[in-house]
């Protein structure tokens, strides 16, 4: 089956799903409310040339590294309508197979934030990216996320392990983009089984993206999709959340220790690192170390804790015994919404 295949059909069993997804709610405007209008309804916009697509995207993908999630809700809409009509006015071949890239990579930038808004209009930017294979692959990482989300975790999981599998059909060693897409799409898988809680499972796939990252030459970048990189650092992260939702987040503080955030390469990948540490913590009973992670993502990803579970987090830890030993937490949950 192709991989292009593999996204659409999660698309078309999601549909009924999302027909009975309720409405966010929450006190400010959503990131991603202009990009749900512009999925239905796409604006006008005329070609440009494909270096200054290339460059717009690069723009577009620097806000989302450095959580400016408002920012780039209001910067998708018009690229990918841009990309859309350069892809349209270009002629079939190498120049147009480029293009058609960048728009899928503008619609997968899209499904990343609308996952971290919690939207359903993560599914509608899926189906729409398509191209190289590590788009695919993070397109059906997305997909796949949204699908866990709506209470299909088993077939996200079967998803995301019969798309990682198809990047095993290469003669010889693949090569190290291949290898990465990958690494992404085995981690989101055993994240995904564990929500289901199926251990072995999730442990195993696990285990198997970490040997797959080690094959990945020691001289080669990072190499990164949008929201994960293929890293021995990124697999002890998923580590963290694996064990804390099988319930045993007390394996995963090694793993966080082993963490140095500072050396994580963007502010999107550090208040992860935050984000799934104070999940750890939380679920081990340690609320001033909770806290102290929250109080980090503020310092560097403030729009972050816009998220709805990081201020559920916030507002369960205003409940917690002797909350005052917290500084200024009311303070800190009245900045971001959660006082309940």
């Amino acid at each position: 089956m192709k991989q292009r295949d593999l996204v659409t059909g999660a698309m078309g069993i999601a549909a009924p799903v999302l027909a009975a997804s309720p409405t966010r709610a929450t006190g400010a405007v959503a990131p991603t409310a202009l990009l749900e209008q512009a999925l239905f309804e796409p604006p006008a916009a005329r070609p440009v040339p494909y270096a200054d697509l290339v460059h717009r995207l690069a723009r577009a993908r620097a806000a989302f590294s450095t959580t400016r999630y408002q920012d780039l809700g209001q910067a998708l809409p018009p690229l990918i309508a841009t990309a859309a009509a350069t892809r349209d006015h270009t002629r079939p071949g190498h120049a147009r197979d480029q293009v058609h890239a960048a728009v899928a990579r503008a619609y997968v930038l899209a499904t990343e934030l609308a996952v971290k808004d919690s939207s359903e209009s993560a599914w509608a930017a899926a189906d729409r990216a398509s191209g190289d294979p590590q788009v695919i692959s993070e397109a059906a990482r997305m997909g796949a996320i949204t699908f866990r989300r709506a209470g299909k975790g088993e077939e996200a999981a079967g998803f995301l392990t019969r798309t990682a599998l198809t990047f095993d059909h290469h003669r010889g060693d693949p090569p190290p983009a291949v290898l990465a897409a990958k690494t992404c799409l085995l981690l989101t898988a055993g994240y995904t089984a564990a929500c289901n809680g199926h251990r072995s499972t999730a442990l195993a796939l696990v285990d198997e993206a970490d040997e797959t990252v080690q094959r990945i030459p020691g001289d080669q970048p990072q190499q990164g999709l949008f929201t994960i990189t293929a890293s021995p650092a990124q697999v002890d992260l998923y580590r963290i959340g694996v064990h804390t939702r099988l319930g045993t987040p007390d394996d995963a503080v090694t793993h966080a220790r082993r963490i140095n955030a500072d050396h994580l390469p963007t502010p999107e990948h550090k208040a992860r690192y935050h984000t799934d540490s104070a999940r750890m913590w939380h679920s081990i009973g340690h609320p001033d170390q909770t806290y102290a992670h929250l109080r980090a993502i503020e310092h560097i990803a403030p729009e972050e804790l816009r998220r709805p579970s990081l201020r559920a987090l916030t507002t369960d830890l205003l409940y917690s015994p002797q909350p005052q030993r917290l500084p200024d937490l009311r303070a800190f949950a009245a900045r971001h919404n959660a006082l309940g």
